[in-house]
C-alpha cells in the first residue's frame, strides 16, 4: 500500500527527467491525471495518456525538453504531504519564483494552477510547486 501517490507521481518524474527519458509511466487515478492536464496547460509536458493494461491502467507522461536536450521542468516539489496539509486562500496563493514557476493546487473546482486558481477566485491545497 502506497501511503503518498502523489509524492511518489513526482519523484518519478523527478527521476526520469534526471536520466533525460521521453517519457514515464506510472498508475493511473483521477488526481494524476489532473496534475497532468495542468503541466500539460502551463506547458512544462507535452502532453500524457492513459493506456490500458493487464492488472490496472497506466498513465503515461511524455516529458518536455529544449531543443538542445535541456530541461524544461528544472524543480518539482511536494508541498502539502499527509502529516502536514497546506492549504491556500484565494489571496494567499503561493507565487513561484516571483511568476515563472507554478504551484499546482486542489480545489473544488478541479486541479489548477495558482494563476487558474486566482483568475477563478478560489482556494485550496497547495499540492506541489514548479519550476
Amino acid at each position: 500500500m502506497m501511503t503518498d501517490p502523489i509524492a511518489d507521481m513526482l519523484t518519478r518524474i523527478r527521476n526520469a527527467i534526471q536520466i533525460e527519458r521521453p517519457y514515464v509511466d506510472m498508475p493511473v487515478s483521477n488526481l494524476k491525471k489532473g496534475i497532468a492536464e495542468t503541466l500539460q496547460r502551463e506547458g512544462f509536458i507535452w502532453d500524457f495518456e492513459v493506456l490500458e493494461a493487464a492488472p490496472q491502467p497506466i498513465l503515461r507522461v511524455n516529458l518536455k525538453y529544449g531543443p538542445n536536450g535541456e530541461r524544461v521542468m528544472r524543480h518539482i516539489s511536494r508541498t502539502s504531504k499527509p502529516g502536514r496539509r497546506v492549504y491556500s486562500r484565494v489571496g494567499q496563493i503561493p507565487r513561484v519564483l516571483q511568476g515563472q514557476g507554478i504551484s499546482i493546487l486542489s480545489t473544488n473546482k478541479g486541479v489548477m494552477s495558482n494563476r487558474e486558481a486566482t483568475a477563478a477566485k478560489v482556494g485550496g491545497e497547495v499540492l506541489c510547486t514548479v519550476w
